[in-house]
């Protein structure tokens, strides 16, 4: 996950209308309260609730051990290895968060719920996560999280992580929101050969990614495509993202019904 430092402002009216829905609350015939945040129902579904997703993430995670091992054997058993993991829709799922906001008709992607969340929230883990995290533990390999989480519940975080189980967890590994992300991974790097980093945006990878617009990003994943599925794991969120703004693209032909 890739938070901004300040709210990101969603393109409501555009997803209102790509929906059908109305722009404000109103009672529908079946007294059903509708409002434009309802827009998001579908991604949240898909990432919540489709088995093709926890599919999708077991998958990830199965390449992850299998590429973790390639790089074990590559490096010839040295001791210095790391793995960057970040945290938010690749290994915790935040979704029931998203889901009460978008249920009380509040806009989740300016992030105001978070800092809540955060202290008093129970994430669920990914399908598979914790069982990759346990054995890079066992080869020996350095787990550091990355993620945008707040620096001020940093405790809060920790504990969270200690109640799913995860290893390796503690103040120096669990890195969090102040510095940018690539700044943080170079951090690892002073100490550590880098062998793997997973996330579910492109931010969580390379710095190149932060600043760029869509177009930029298309082009910067062609030019990295040989990294992707090798020691770049991307996991999928359809819940928010950089693209969450972006026009679509129709079929031009006249609309028929058959």
């Amino acid at each position: 996950m890739t938070m901004p430092f300040t709210s990101r402002l969603c393109t409501l009216a555009a997803l209102a209308s790509l929906t059908a829905l109305p722009l404000t609350s109103h009672a529908a015939s079946d007294g059903a309260e509708l409002c434009a945040q309802q827009a998001y129902a579908m991604g949240l579904r898909y990432q919540q609730q489709s088995a093709e997703a926890a599919a999708l993430q077991r998958q990830g995670f199965a390449l992850a051990t299998y590429r973790l091992e390639d790089q074990i054997e590559a490096h010839g058993g040295s001791d210095d290895l790391a793995i960057i993991t970040d945290l938010d829709e690749t290994v915790l799922d935040n979704s029931a968060l998203l889901v009460r906001d978008m249920q009380a008709c509040h806009d989740y992607t300016t992030w105001d719920t978070w800092k809540h969340w955060e202290r008093e929230g129970e994430p669920r883990l990914m399908p598979g996560a914790k069982a990759f995290l346990d054995f890079a533990d066992e080869q020996g390999v350095a787990i550091f999280y990355v993620s945008d989480r707040y620096q001020e519940n940093e405790a809060d975080t920790i504990a969270t992580l200690e109640a799913l189980e995860l290893p390796q967890v503690s103040e120096q590994s669990v890195m969090l929101l102040g510095p940018a992300k690539a700044e943080r991974r170079a951090e690892v790097v002073e100490n550590h050969t880098l062998v793997m980093q997973l996330g579910d945006s492109l931010h969580d990878f390379a710095g190149d990614f932060a600043g760029a617009d869509l177009e930029q990003q298309h082009e910067l994943v062609e030019e990295n495509a040989e990294r992707f599925g090798k020691d770049w794991i991307v996991f999928p969120n359809a819940t928010y993202g950089a693209w969450s703004d972006a026009e679509l693209d129709a079929w031009d032909a006249p609309h028929e019904v058959e």
